[in-house]
């Protein structure tokens, strides 16, 4: 019961940060949408910053979890593409607390902390991302690592802005083409629209305000 409590107000916490951010969303904002009270959140939760904390300790642990593929280069490679674009996709309201986050320079050096006790992790993933890179043959493995990481975040961040509206399939087999990859036979997410009009923004991550009273 007490595990399950605190997921709640985990839960709870990514949805009311992703909409307000972090300076306007208060504690009880989050124990209003957990259906827990006040006193249990601060019980598991001293400061609004140590859940910040817990919340990205996770996201990191996410997309290190993402490369835990196996199989040649080009499927390791084509699957890592895949699984990055799903959780993407599927975590819409994860990546963008995690956005508002890191690109707020008021909760930004919260981010940089969180990269800092990830620090292994994050070294291992790079390490990984290497490796394969140097499997396909690449003269440059770590720049290619770089490069599609960056690639993947770019796609993220254009996800969580334009929500349903962002023609992900076609941008999924893009990618893959470019690094020479299978056509897939069927699409990452069966229902996901493509949209052939002009993208409207309909999720913008949070515009960095001063703290709430």
């Amino acid at each position: 019961m007490r595990e399950a409590s605190r997921e709640r107000i985990v839960t709870a916490a990514i949805d009311v940060l992703a909409r307000k951010g972090f300076h306007q969303a208060t504690v009880s904002d989050i124990t209003e949408q957990a259906g827990v009270s006040r006193g249990l959140i601060s019980y598991y939760f001293p400061t609004k910053h140590a859940l910040a904390d817990e919340l990205l300790d996770r996201y990191l642990e996410g997309v290190h979890q993402v490369l835990d593929v196996e199989g040649t280069p080009d499927e390791r490679l084509s699957a890592i593409i895949d699984r990055a674009l799903l959780a993407a996709h599927r975590t819409r309201h994860v990546q963008q607390m995690a956005l508002g986050l890191m690109i707020d320079p008021g909760t930004h050096p919260l981010y940089a902390a969180a990269e800092a006790r990830k620090d292994r992790l994050l070294a291992e993933l790079e390490e990984r991302l290497r490796e394969l890179f140097h499997a396909r043959g690449a003269e440059d493995p770590h720049l290619e690592g770089i490069m599609l990481r960056s690639l993947l975040e770019g796609v993220t961040v254009k996800l969580v802005i334009y929500a349903d509206q962002y023609p992900l399939e076609p941008i999924r087999r893009r990618i893959l083409a470019m690094y020479q990859l299978p056509c897939p036979t069927s699409d990452l997410i069966e229902s996901h629209p493509r949209p052939a009009g002009p993208m409207r923004a309909t999720g913008a991550p949070p515009e960095p305000t001063g703290p709430s009273q």
